[in-house]
Formats: C-alpha cells, sequence, structure tokens
C-alpha cells in the first residue's frame, strides 16, 4: 500500500475515533441516567419484596402473639434447646417462635373440639367419662405435633448439610493448594456451593458475613458449628482451628478430612440401601401378597366353590 492510502485510513479512523468520542462525551449523561434508573428499579422491587415479605411476617407476628403466650416458656427462651432446635432448623426470623407456639396452642384445643363437636354427633351415646381419654390424647396430639414436624425438619436440613460438605472441603482443598489462602477458599466455596447445596452456602455465607465485619475465625468457625449442629461441621471447624493452632498443612488436613467425610457419606447410603428390603416388607406382608393371593387363589377357589358345594348339597 501507498503512503496516500496509509494517510486516508490514519484521517479517516481519526474522524471515526473523534465522532465516536464526542458522541459518547454527549450521551454520558443519559447512559448513566438509564443505568441509575435501573439500579433504582431492581432496588425498589427487592425493598418492595422485602417490605411486603416483613410485612406479612409482622402482622401474623402480632396475630399468633396472644395466643403463643399461652404456650410459651417464661423464662429461659433464650438459652433454652428449643430457641437451638430453631437455629438447626434454619428457622431464624423473629416471627417463628410466635407461630410455633400458636400453632401448639390452637391444636391443642381445636382437635378436642373437633371430638367433641362431630364425636357426639356420630356417636350419641358417647358420656363425658368415655370422651375424656380421646380428648387428652387428641390435645396432647396437637401440642406435640410441631415438635414432630420441628424435629423432620431439622433432621432433613442437617442430612443436606452433612452430605453436601464432602464437595465443599473438595473445593477449598483444591483452592488453598492453588494458592489461596483459607478465607479466600472458604469464600469461594460458599459462592461455588450454592449449585450443589442452597443450605450449607447459606451456612457458610452467614460465616462470612461474621468474619467481614470483624469477627475472629475462630469465633465465625464455632458459630457454624453451633448454627448448624451436626457433628461433621464440627469435626471441619475442628480440624481448621486445630491446624492453624499448631501450623500444620491445612491442604493435607482438608484432603483427609474430605475423604473420611465421603467414606462417611457412601456407608450411610449403603445403610440406606440395606433398610429397604426391612421397609418392603411391611407394604408386601398386608398390601402385595393378599391381592395377589386374590388373583391366584381366587379362580381355584371359586371353581372348587360350584363343584363341591352342589355336590355336597345332593349328597344330602
Amino acid at each position: 500500500m501507498t503512503l496516500q492510502a496509509w494517510t486516508l485510513i490514519a484521517v479517516f479512523v481519526s474522524a471515526f475515533g473523534l465522532t465516536f468520542g464526542i458522541s459518547l462525551w454527549l450521551t454520558r449523561d443519559q447512559a448513566l441516567g438509564q443505568r441509575i434508573g435501573q439500579l433504582h428499579e431492581s432496588v425498589r422491587t427487592v425493598t418492595r419484596t422485602d417490605k411486603e415479605r416483613q410485612g406479612w411476617q409482622v402482622t401474623a407476628a402480632k396475630i399468633a402473639a396472644p395466643i403463643a403466650r399461652l404456650s410459651t416458656p417464661k423464662e429461659g427462651w433464650d438459652a433454652s434447646n428449643l430457641r437451638v432446635r430453631f437455629m438447626h432448623a434454619g428457622l431464624r426470623a423473629s416471627g417463628w417462635p410466635p407461630a410455633y407456639f400458636a400453632t401448639k396452642t390452637l391444636l391443642a384445643l381445636i382437635l378436642p373440639g373437633l371430638l367433641v363437636v362431630f364425636g357426639r354427633g356420630g356417636v350419641p351415646s358417647m358420656t363425658l367419662s368415655t370422651e375424656l381419654f380421646p380428648l387428652l390424647l387428641l390435645a396432647c396430639v396437637g401440642y406435640y405435633l410441631p415438635n414432630a414436624l420441628l424435629s423432620l425438619v431439622v433432621r432433613s436440613r442437617q442430612r443436606e448439610l452433612r452430605d453436601a460438605l464432602p464437595d465443599a472441603v473438595d473445593l477449598m482443598t483444591v483452592c488453598v493448594e492453588a494458592g489461596l489462602g483459607l478465607d479466600a477458599a472458604l469464600f469461594r466455596a460458599s459462592e461455588e456451593m450454592s449449585l450443589r447445596s442452597a443450605v450449607l452456602a447459606d451456612e457458610l455465607n452467614l460465616m462470612m458475613l461474621e468474619l467481614r465485619i470483624g469477627s475472629t475465625r475462630e469465633r465465625a468457625l464455632q458459630n457454624l458449628a453451633l448454627r448448624t449442629g451436626v457433628d461433621e461441621i464440627a469435626t471441619f471447624v475442628t480440624t481448621l482451628l486445630q491446624s492453624e493452632h499448631f501450623g500444620t498443612n491445612v491442604a493435607q488436613s482438608l484432603r483427609v478430612l474430605a475423604e473420611t467425610m465421603r467414606n462417611g457419606r457412601r456407608l450411610r447410603a449403603e445403610e440406606d440401601a440395606a433398610k429397604i428390603p426391612l421397609k418392603l416388607l411391611f407394604p408386601l406382608i398386608f398390601f402385595i401378597f393378599p391381592s395377589l393371593l386374590l388373583v391366584l387363589m381366587g379362580p381355584a377357589v371359586m371353581s372348587i366353590s360350584r363343584t363341591l358345594i352342589p355336590t355336597l348339597s345332593g349328597g344330602r
């Protein structure tokens, strides 16, 4: 290419760049305004959603508070075992305890009331002495049913944490061996584990928030073990604290811990698989075998009855 062609290309590029730069400079306020508007709109949407959720929770808590006073313990709630179980279940909102105690009170009153209303209509001969035991039984069932549901939620959540922890430890091991610090590895694991287990990611995010506001690593890890109530997480916390205290290789400790946890997860899966035949035994005996016996023996019994009964009748 000649010098004249290169000159024309340079003039064209300069003119285009100057025009493009001037247009961006002139429209910078408009673009910035659109971006700020989008951010404000997203913030308003999130704030509106949070306000609606908080408004609903506040309203429900106000309605349930008078009823919940009937079964709420007067003293020692902050240090009670039930409050720890709420943390284990992930129920951290302030409206959950009033709703829980209100549910206990309502069920303890409603279930016996339903028996009184509908039981006497179906069985007029029932007296107060014969109704006393069913009323007490239904009141106990209604009072302790929320406890059973809370225990079910706690077991399900702890099982999910226990099964997802080996993957998080493997991820932290890879991050530490790649050169990241322990805090950076924990932060990375809290981000990536949302795809595997939202519950574990939420707990790790809470731990990272404690570290960001100035809490020590030891206190944040101990709070993580206290919130979850999982033995494997307590072992994980102990391993990290001992590695930091004695100056051992964190990556090697995490690798050994992850292998141990994976073996435990495999053993739990094998144990659940071994329980399947026993769990299938009762449905087989009470549901499948009678139906199968009816299908197999029904025609034979009908044929025998059609042949044998007339014969016996004729013989008489």
